[in-house]
């Protein structure tokens, strides 16, 4: 019974201790100059379509467009995380979730290294990339 105790306690202080090392980088990837409402405000957009897995679809098309590789695909979640090394390592994460009866809403998430990008432009870039690929296959155009 002692030793069950003793790698119970040896293995709860190892998890803190990781958790420690840890909490640097999480500060450094959370910092930012930006409110977490104009953080918002660029990283999400309202879709008029109620079709959460044609959304998922052409997010990870648009992603793949943009050169990413999709890590992982989530229907049930409504997530796609992605990333693209090109001689630097960007990393992006696409939510999808309904918004009411008739709207989905998507919102991305990108770090470039281990730092958050808080730059509008790039997410403005993916948002219509997102909303042209989303008009073509509404209207079935190729």
């Amino acid at each position: 019974m002692k030793a069950l105790t003793m790698k119970a306690t040896l293995l709860a202080a190892a998890l803190a201790a990781g958790g420690c090392a840890g909490t640097a980088s999480q500060k450094e990837v959370l910092a930012t100059d930006k409110s977490q409402v104009e953080q918002r405000a660029f990283q999400t957009r309202a879709f008029d379509t109620s079709d959460k897995e044609q959304t998922l679809r052409a997010v990870i098309q648009t992603l793949q467009d943009f050169g990413f590789i999709i890590d992982r695909a989530d229907a049930v979640l409504g997530a796609v995380s992605a990333t693209k090394l090109d001689g630097y390592s960007l990393r992006m994460t696409v939510t999808v979730r309904p918004r009411g009866a008739t709207q989905v809403l998507v919102r991305a998430n990108a770090q470039y290294q281990i730092k958050a990008v808080t730059d509008p432009k790039p997410y403005q870039n993916f948002f219509t990339a997102l909303e042209r690929s989303m008009f073509l296959k509404a209207h079935e155009v190729d």
